[in-house]
């Protein structure tokens, strides 16, 4: 009888698990429609009013993206005045959804690896995860990848996609 040989743990490939750059902490979404008059329409005094009557606490070292569900105009300051709120409590705050939180959250950590280590040879973009991982994280990390990778792939080592091979 032949010995089953694990050619994957074997190989020369190189995992890069965007979720090892995940950072933990509670993500939370304001939305700038619940101080909205009848949802639609900011009325300054009473928005200004109802930011002051909040209990801004409850965000404490959260990441926080503030948006806007409401199908309404609203001003650009609205959300920074809101953003101002939350600075003294929350660890971040961005403008959008929270997968776009996510996105920024990602891009400030991938920007700071170091990605010699991945010098020359072929790795693979781990393609499935546990943690949210936004689309435009693959983005990035495949841009940085490509500047020094041999080739990369994209999912998992036994049905990995070819995404780039140098030349």
């Amino acid at each position: 009888m032949e010995e089953i040989v694990n050619k994957v743990a074997n190989s020369v490939l190189t995992v890069f698990d965007l979720e090892d750059y995940y950072i933990p902490g509670r993500r939370v979404s304001v939305d700038i429609a619940q101080w909205l008059y009848e949802g639609q329409l900011l009325r300054e005094k009473e928005f200004r009013e109802h930011l002051k009557a909040h209990d801004w606490t409850q965000y404490q070292d959260a990441f926080v993206a503030v948006t806007c569900d409401a199908d309404a105009i609203v001003p650009a300051w609205a959300s920074i005045l809101v953003a101002m709120h939350l600075a003294p409590f929350a660890r971040k705050v961005t403008s959008g959804s929270l997968e776009d939180l996510e996105t920024v959250l990602y891009a400030e950590k991938l920007k700071d690896i170091d990605y010699s280590a991945f010098t020359d040879k072929p790795v693979i973009l781990k393609g499935c995860s546990r943690k949210p991982v936004p689309q435009a994280a693959y983005l990035l990390a495949a841009k940085e990848l490509q500047a020094v990778a041999k080739s990369v792939m994209y999912g998992e080592a036994c049905s990995a996609v070819p995404l780039f091979k140098r030349k």
